[in-house]
């Protein structure tokens, strides 16, 4: 496999991508085949439809698997055992009740986003939005409403937070290809980032929570259960522990930002701390622990029966995004990403419709919109050098091209599959919901930046 080089042009290894993802859609929806099966079958079938060598398709689905599965199940699991200990100790209820009392009802959803937002500057889309569910549940629980209308604003504002805005690994990488200013990136981003959640995130949530009125999934907290306020965590207590990764994480992510920008030296034995203690794995590790101290009960094997609880409704959800993670990455090897945005690079259009159109294709060509704005940036770069722009044109091309690399989540995306089954979605409800809530982040998001690209000085 190391000396295996793809044959095929893109148009062949666009229509094997094509109709894998309708077998998949087919074999779940029509079919009723259970979604980590049918993704480990299709899998196999595009790796030998595309020419990669039978010897070795099976170690290409192991490694897209195991890479997803490396970081999602740390995530994961060490996410549901925070919220599980949160939930018991009655906190995730008495900030649910704070949150309501404070903005009221109509406004909790409003409330949720702003919160997701503040917490998705530094920490990532996963992380984030594991952290925030429990309170979301709680709140959606609390007044027994649909839980899209509270859970499509926080989600999606860990995404636009993610895909826009440094110190996140897509902008800061897609800046250093195109030599652009993170601080440009960031207060453009901020600009283009708000007006694009409210209405992809706040109020195509409120619209979903009219349309699919299914309440709050028990896959990560389990079933609901009552709390006597005198005695439950104080909201004071939930928000330390939940600010917590978000801090830890912050140091990481500072410390890459301010090493990219040049101002510091990773290398140096402080750095390498922060970026330790900062690195998401380690972060929620640290928080569970803080967690277990502040919320857990005092009997050490009450605490153990919490945290077993938590991973037996969260295995599903794991096993079945590394297998969106092993069908991206059969993908990914099959070459159709490269093959598809080397045809696409020189389709003779400007230079940001073209960065845009790339990124698009990259991300519905192989599901990570981390991979599709890098790789895109990447490609783009020497057309961007050419170009000659000033330092306001080089932060919107960045942003540009992080709007066409979030277009999408269809099912070779890992964060598909997270976002649908911690939030009770099926297949079909995932595509009419998330999807098109990471279209509308997509196009929203670019023409902000078309109309901030007609509007600032381009000289």
């Amino acid at each position: 496999m190391e000396t295996w080089e793809p044959t095929m042009s893109a148009g062949p290894l666009l229509g094997i991508a094509l109709a894998a993802i309708v077998l998949i859609l087919l074999l779940v929806i029509k079919f009723r085949i259970h979604a980590f099966v049918t993704l480990i079958i299709v899998s196999a079938l595009t790796a030998i439809a595309a020419g990669i060598p039978i010897a070795g398709v099976v170690p290409t689905m192991i490694d897209g698997f195991g890479s997803t599965i490396a970081s999602v199940a740390l995530l994961v699991g060490l996410g549901a055992m925070i919220g599980r200990l949160v939930e018991a100790s009655g906190g995730a209820q008495s900030l649910a009740d704070a949150l309501v009392n404070a903005f009221g009802a109509k406004r909790a959803p409003l409330a949720l986003g702003i919160a997701s937002l503040i917490m998705g500057f530094p920490i990532f889309f996963d992380a984030g939005l594991i952290v925030m569910l429990p309170v979301i549940f709680a709140v959606a629980r609390r007044l027994d409403g649909p839980v899209l209308a509270y859970g499509m604003p926080a989600a999606g504002a860990f995404s636009v937070m993610h895909v826009f805005l440094p110190p996140h690994p897509g902008p800061v990488a897609a800046a250093e290809f195109f030599s652009a200013d993170i601080g440009y990136i960031l207060g453009l981003g901020l600009i283009v980032a708000l007006p694009t959640w409210y209405v992809s995130g706040y109020l195509w949530g409120l619209f979903l929570g009219k349309k699919f009125t299914f309440k709050v999934s028990d896959a990560l907290l389990g079933e609901q259960s009552d709390h006597d306020p005198a005695t439950a965590a104080s909201p004071l207590k939930v928000i330390s522990v939940m600010m917590l990764p978000m801090l830890l994480i912050f140091c990481n992510t500072g410390v890459n930002t301010l090493s990219v920008a040049g101002t510091i030296d990773a290398t140096n034995t402080f750095a390498e701390i922060l970026t330790f203690i900062g690195q998401t794995p380690i972060a929620l590790l640290l928080t569970l622990i803080i967690t277990m101290a502040v919320l857990g009960p005092k009997d050490r094997e009450n605490i153990e029966k919490l945290m077993d609880g938590a991973l037996g409704p969260i295995c599903s959800v794991i096993l079945i995004t590394g297998a969106g993670g092993m069908f991206g990455g059969v993908l990914r090897t099959s070459g159709i990403g490269d093959a598809l945005a080397d045809s696409m690079s020189d389709l003779g259009i400007p230079v940001i419709f073209a960065a845009y159109l790339v990124a698009a294709a990259l991300r519905v060509a192989q599901g990570s919109a981390t991979v599709a704005l890098t790789t895109a940036a990447a490609l783009m770069a020497p057309a961007v050098e050419a170009a000659n722009m000033n330092e306001i044109q080089l932060a919107l091309l960045v942003l540009a091209t992080a709007a066409g690399s979030v277009f999408s989540s269809l099912v070779n995306d890992s964060g598909f599959w997270l976002v649908g089954r911690l939030m009770g979605m099926d297949v079909s409800t995932t595509l009419r919901t998330w999807t098109l809530n990471q279209v509308f982040i997509s196009v929203i998001g670019f023409i902000v930046v078309l109309i901030l690209w007609a509007i600032l000085p381009s000289s």
